[in-house]
């Protein structure tokens, strides 16, 4: 294993578990993907930190559960909206932030999602270039959303376009990626690339409208592998391949509609059945890790930060908690032992299940007590509830939620919780554009009524 190896992190939006093909989907031409996998080590228990896109990216980028750093909730909501005046405190340290302080050049292409206003952009969290939508996709002006502030594209912390046509952003954003890569092929760096796709509304180029077998949203998933196809395809030319980690996976589930598929697991984007939180994960590092690698143990998205610093020569924060776990020994060990046996499902700040090794302990669904456990090893579907059979392995579960309630609180009990840590907070908020009608948008309305 090299030390100090370029990092390139691709995050989709929506990606559900089963819309690879290299995680058994049969609608999806995923190739690049699928070759990844191939050369790489594919995760089969991996999740991320929240099943929404705010709080997931917010606990990735900080190795923290989104409660930890008051991202439970945003002003009552579950994501940001634009001109909201809380985000991402600048006082918390991301992945960028630690590689940054190392010498790494440091670049985030496509969604944040972590706050619109100037204090909580990527350019105050530790990235030295920034390029791509501050939200969501579909929070600019839509046909259902008349009144909604134009979609705003920006560079750095400006504003460059307002309401670019979605249908070639993902080619920009591949042009951004590659030539980063190219421009610092002789310095040790970090990519974040953060897809829009497949969030609603779904917009594809031509070219994967024409080839994909399951409409728009197909096509947008093969616009992805594509993007990935592109920017291995540049790391080789550059020669960097073998001293390059590529992390793909997914912010939260699919919405289990419009075409996206989280089999075989239970439950879709928005809830903490396994289908909203358990993701694609592919790491690829050829020379380092083996080839064709599947790994079954319990692995986080938090698990970046701890694991990126030791790989690159960065310490953490000291003093200031986080919830990753460094499993840099297993990328070329397989058999190394398991770092995680524990994982904790957050809805908003209800603390709803936990999982320990192959046991998953649900207590609460969308505000409703509920007595549910399951063997996923042998139930992957969340079909079969044992509840009533393993009284000591539910009593033994349900302490380790009422130790870490503790620590990081929840609204369902009503516990504060002594670990978190505040939101960060501007007066005066102000959104980043505003609609003109006199301005020459080359989208003036999208067209599209999907949101999500």
């Amino acid at each position: 294993m090299m030390q100090n190896p370029n990092i390139v992190l691709i995050n989709c939006d929506d990606l559900g578990y089963g819309d690879l093909g290299c995680y058994a989907s049969r609608l999806n031409r995923t190739p690049a993907l699928d070759r990844m996998a191939a050369g790489g080590m594919r995760l089969t228990d991996f999740y991320m930190a929240s099943p929404v896109c705010s709080p997931s990216r917010g606990g990735m980028l900080t190795g923290c559960y989104p409660p930890r750093i008051g991202f439970g909730d945003f002003e009552g909501e579950w994501v940001l909206f634009p001109g909201q005046g809380v985000g991402l405190n600048p006082n918390e340290t991301t992945i960028a932030t630690l590689l940054q302080e190392k010498g790494y050049r440091t670049k985030i292409v496509g969604k944040w999602h972590c706050g619109d206003q100037p204090e909580f952009l990527p350019t105050r969290h530790g990235f030295e270039e920034y390029y791509g939508l501050p939200y969501s996709n579909d929070m600019g002006r839509q046909a259902m959303r008349t009144e909604s502030p134009p979609l705003p594209l920006l560079h750095n912390e400006t504003v460059i376009q307002q309401q670019p046509d979605q249908r070639s952003l993902t080619e920009r954003y591949v042009e951004q990626c590659t030539g980063f890569i190219h421009n610092h092929r002789e310095e040790p760096f970090f990519l974040y690339l953060a897809h829009m796709h497949v969030h609603l509304p779904l917009y594809a180029p031509e070219r994967f409208m024409e080839q994909s077998r399951n409409g728009d949203y197909g096509a947008c998933v093969e616009c992805v592998d594509w993007a990935t196809n592109c920017i291995l395809y540049q790391l080789e030319q550059d020669g960097l391949t073998d001293n390059t980690l590529v992390i793909f996976t997914s912010d939260n589930g699919s919405r289990g509609d419009h075409g996206g598929s989280n089999l075989p697991l239970r439950g879709s984007k928005g809830t903490t059945w396994e289908g909203g939180q358990r993701v694609p994960c592919i790491l690829y590092w050829p020379g380092s890790i083996s080839a064709g690698t599947v790994c079954g143990h319990i692995l986080s998205s938090m698990d970046f930060l701890p694991t990126f610093a030791k790989l690159c020569g960065a310490v953490p924060r000291p003093g200031v908690p986080i919830d990753g776990i460094d499993f840099s020994a297993l990328l070329t060990n397989p058999d190394a032992p398991p770092v995680r046996e524990v994982f904790f499902y957050y809805r908003m700040n209800d603390l709803e299940a936990v999982r320990e090794r192959d046991w998953k302990l649900h207590i609460s669904k969308a505000g409703e007590k509920v007595q549910l456990l399951y063997h996923l090893r042998e139930d992957i579907g969340e079909e079969n509830n044992l509840y009533g059979q393993y009284p000591d392995i539910v009593r033994r579960l349900e302490a380790l939620l009422e130790q870490f309630r503790e620590d990081l609180g929840d609204a369902i009990t009503g516990v504060p919780g002594k670990g978190r840590r505040p939101i960060g907070r501007v007066p005066n908020p102000r959104l980043l554009t505003k609609y003109d009608e006199n301005h020459p948008y080359i989208i003036a309305m999208y067209d599209s009524e999907d949101a999500g």
